[in-house]
């Protein structure tokens, strides 16, 4: 991915006052920013079809312990890698491409008293800043979706794994062809969409040294959880003043109408994938 490319994926996902906004709404929720737990930001920090369920539903299939060495891989500001820290006890280190989001990681984490679980670092993908063999576990929820290069992606997280160790990713695929609508949540424009099919994916890994331990198609998942989302929306006359809108500017309505648009007309899907390292 060219140094272009990068700063364009940084920038899309760079909003203003991103801290400062979610710490408003938090207040217009009912919280008090000065007592919050990492529950408390649930609505925000799980940037990723389904949120904390989809979390959940990816890491219910892991063995995850205290001693488990994991990475977020693209871990926004923060809120998988909060997750899986508060319920297995393991240190987690994410890697982001856009800097206001580690920035904000960090003061999230601080501000629900994780700083000792939690460590967050500027970087790409494709370019992890950890050395060789550091890490049992790979985790990666929606960022295939930014990367051109799914071979180089895919060999980066084997650098980075140990022997045996596990990639369990959660993205956004292509299972049918036909030009998209935009923009989306990960894009505004198709030059900065990468989407492939889950046979790129499983090409990559194989090439990589990667073999596929499960797969499963999230379709109905996703159209169900957005359908309980747009009819709360509707009741409320309002999103929820702690939700994903705030990372999305104010093209945040659009982005998801399209998204759930080509999900139902079977083109984009999100896919759960869990290799092993051979």
């Amino acid at each position: 991915m060219s140094i272009d490319q990068e700063n364009n994926i940084a920038s899309h996902y760079t909003t203003d006052n991103l801290l400062e906004r979610i710490k408003a709404a938090l207040i217009a929720g009912g919280k008090n920013p000065e007592t919050l737990n990492a529950d408390d930001l649930k609505g925000v920090d799980e940037f990723h079809t389904g949120g904390v369920q989809a979390t959940e539903d990816l890491l219910a299939q892991l063995t995850i312990s205290d001693a488990t060495r994991v990475l977020d891989i693209g871990c926004g500001i923060g809120g998988a890698a909060r997750h899986i820290a508060t319920n297995t006890g393991a240190v987690v280190t994410g890697v982001d491409l856009t800097p206001d989001y580690i920035r904000t990681a960090k003061t999230l984490s601080d501000m629900v008293h994780m700083s000792d679980q939690t460590r967050f670092h500027s970087g790409s993908a494709l370019d992890i800043p950890v050395t060789d063999n550091s890490f049992d576990l790979a985790t990666m929820f929606h960022v295939g979706m930014n990367i051109a290069d799914k071979p180089a992606l895919f060999r980066e997280a084997a650098r980075v794994l140990t022997p045996t160790g596990t990639f369990a990713l959660f993205d956004i695929m292509q299972t049918d062809i036909g030009d998209l609508t935009f923009p989306f949540p990960w894009a505004e424009k198709t030059d900065w969409s990468f989407v492939e099919s889950p046979e790129a994916y499983k090409s990559a890994a194989t090439q990589a040294g990667f073999e596929l331990l499960s797969e499963r198609n999230r379709r109905d998942f996703t159209l169900d959880f957005f359908d309980k989302a747009f009819a709360a929306i509707k009741k409320n006359g309002a999103p929820p003043a702690v939700g994903i809108h705030l990372l999305m500017k104010d093209t945040a309505a659009q982005k998801l109408q399209n998204y759930v648009a080509e999900v139902k007309a079977e083109k984009l899907a999100p896919f759960e994938m869990i290799f092993r390292k051979l």
